[in-house]
């Protein structure tokens, strides 16, 4: 016998079917926003979901990197030392391509040379075409890349993620990763950071390049060289120097050319960094 005043009150269907359907709007949610975290203490990673951008086409989606303290990982360029990051996503269903944005890294000067890329937590941008425009994506990625702390350690790993055609988002950590992603910038550019101009100096097939690059007052910048192919092994250029107007001045030999290859004519990617802004130059040897 149940004592008055504890009788239990039956709730109603409807509140039941509310809640459940709550329950159940918030696992689709948590499901499309993101894949699982794949990894271990020192490195893990997963895939983010972002709202389509319908009037360009692509559905906006990245790739999280979370590291341990005193870990990093590589840029698309590691430089002297290190292992790019490869990406496959053959086994995706419904996308047409993927393209892969790169925020704007840092170099580390240690006994091994000079490496470029990332600490504590990076989020890579990706646009996906879908192959059929309004249906859902089955994002899959094999992924393969490094991690280096004293020792330098070979990971991998698997995440999927289904991506409705009306997601809901990750926007704003993708829209902060995004905004890492250097803008395309002319040589010769007069405003802000900009790469004012490159100097070659003494004879092929190693001459030495001079680069000015203009950037904010107090700013510390950086500057990235590469080749047009991943074969090209470039070295990072070195400060030398910043001049009255303040304009920053970098050299590099160019050196790591691949074997049997004539780098005039070919098209290097100059990559400025300052601060919070980026800025990516192409420059064609003559």
């Amino acid at each position: 016998m149940i004592a008055p005043g504890l009788r239990r009150r039956a709730v109603p269907v409807f509140v039941l079917a509310a809640l459940l359907a709550q329950m159940v709007d918030i696992a689709r949610r948590c499901a499309a926003d993101s894949s699982a975290w794949v990894g271990d203490a020192r490195s893990a990673l997963r895939l983010i979901a972002g709202t389509p951008d319908r009037g360009q086409g692509f559905l906006r989606a990245g790739v999280e990197i979370d590291l341990a303290p005193g870990w990093k990982t590589y840029w698309r360029y590691p430089g002297d030392s290190g292992i790019a990051p490869r990406f496959d996503f053959t086994r995706s269903t419904n996308v047409r391509s993927v393209d892969i944005e790169w925020p704007a890294p840092q170099a580390w000067h240690d006994p091994g040379g000079v490496s470029i890329g990332y600490k504590d937590k990076v989020i890579l941008p990706l646009r996906i075409v879908a192959q059929n425009p309004g249906q859902p994506v089955g994002l899959v990625l094999a992924f393969d890349y490094a991690i280096c702390e004293n020792v330098c350690i070979p990971k991998s790993g698997n995440a999927e993620l289904q991506i409705p055609a009306a997601a809901p988002s990750e926007d704003a950590a993708l829209a902060a990763a995004a905004a890492r992603v250097p803008r395309k910038s002319a040589l010769g550019a007069d405003k802000g950071l900009a790469i004012r101009a490159v100097e070659r100096v003494g004879d092929w097939p190693q001459p030495r390049l001079l680069v000015d690059v203009a950037a904010p007052a107090g700013a510390t910048v950086e500057l990235f060289a590469e080749g047009p192919t991943p074969d090209w092994a470039l070295p990072v250029p070195e400060p030398v120097g910043v001049g009255q107007d303040g304009v920053h001045r970098f050299a590099f030999v160019l050196d790591g050319v691949p074997p049997g290859v004539d780098p005039k004519g070919a098209t290097l990617t100059l990559t400025a960094v300052a601060g919070k802004e980026a800025i990516e130059t192409p420059y064609r040897l003559d």
